[in-house]
């Protein structure tokens, strides 16, 4: 496939300057240039807006769109041929990436979707922590999941990338954090207080785990290219998990829970609202349908769970902050 390439071929990637989100451009690189030998391969990074404003929960400068707007003002620019994006940072509101002639031209295979919750030292998860532990998250949905599960634990804010969090967490401003699996995979941090929350009573962040690899929708030539990097499956999934977040009226700071699995051509999809307070009982679902329909089987069990009352708790969360300001954390 590479040998079609001419000496000159060339893609101009652009990242967010964190570790995590570099690291994630590097493998999406690699695998380009695995697909095609030839390929020279350039990478830009940006602090972007959200990066610069670290300090402020997300809802009060502008929510998650604020770490990919400017990589997308790059690509329509032409500044760049490619963004790299966790896929739970792109919004999902209409009109913000396709509407603008911009999309994810390939979604690559996902990494581990679960949370984990990281304490100072080796322990037994959620259970093993002590009434009154403090548990650092910026997601609004994780507090509703803790409280729900432990309501004697206190939540608290820590924001900043990964290394930040866990740094903050050492230094004991907090007893435990919880972070995507998938951070701490791509940055081969591995810590001994480490444990991962299981899916059968814990979901993740829709398109939690995956990649986004958006370009330009007229931009034949990067389509072709990064075409063999796409994962049908894990785009399958997050279609369904985005589709339901996009019908929810889900943003950054919306308490919602999915988890799309695909097996051959079947795709289920589980799903759970959750009250930021813990007070409310979470409100969950499920819904099973074919890959090829991944966006109506999302927008079907949102329109159940909106019927079951989870707008009161997607409304709940509008005033929180809430996001994934390290990337894929």
């Amino acid at each position: 496939m590479g040998s079609t390439l001419g000496t000159d071929a060339r893609l101009i990637l652009g990242s967010r300057r964190s570790a995590l989100a570099t690291r994630q451009a590097e493998w999406v690189a690699d695998r380009l240039r695995a697909v095609w030998p030839g390929l020279r391969i350039e990478l830009v990074t940006f602090i972007t807006r959200g990066d610069r404003r670290g300090d402020r929960p997300l809802p009060e400068i502008g929510g998650k769109g604020l770490f990919t707007a400017d990589l997308e003002a790059a690509l329509l620019a032409r500044e760049i041929d490619l963004a790299v994006h966790s896929l739970k940072d792109l919004p999902t509101a209409s009109g913000t990436t396709s509407g603008r002639g911009l999309a994810p031209l390939a979604i690559p295979e996902r990494e581990d979707p679960r949370d984990v919750l990281v304490t100072r030292r080796a322990g037994d998860g959620l259970a093993g922590l002590s009434p009154g532990d403090r548990v650092g998250t910026s997601s609004t949905r994780r507090a509703g999941q803790l409280l729900h599960a432990r309501p004697d634990l206190r939540v608290i804010s820590v924001r900043g990338n990964v290394e930040t969090r866990l740094a903050r967490l050492d230094a004991g401003a907090a007893e435990a954090l919880v972070l995507a699996a998938a951070g701490l995979r791509r940055l081969g941090i591995e810590r001994p207080g480490a444990v991962p929350l299981d899916t059968t009573g814990w979901l993740p962040a829709p398109g939690q785990g995956a990649l986004a690899v958006q370009g330009r929708t007229d931009d034949s030539r990067t389509r072709e290219l990064v075409a063999p990097i796409d994962h049908p499956a894990t785009r399958a999934e997050t279609t369904a998990e985005r589709a339901l977040l996009a019908a929810l009226e889900g943003g950054c700071h919306t308490p919602v829970a999915a988890l799309a699995r695909a097996r051959g051509a079947v795709l289920g999809l589980r799903a759970a609202v959750y009250d930021p307070s813990g007070r409310r009982a979470p409100i969950r679902g499920e819904a099973s349908g074919t890959a090829d329909d991944a966006d109506a089987l999302g927008r079907e069990l949102a329109a159940r769970l909106l019927e079951d009352g989870a707008s009161r708790l997607v409304a709940a969360g509008a005033g929180d902050e809430g996001g994934s300001p390290g990337g894929a954390s």
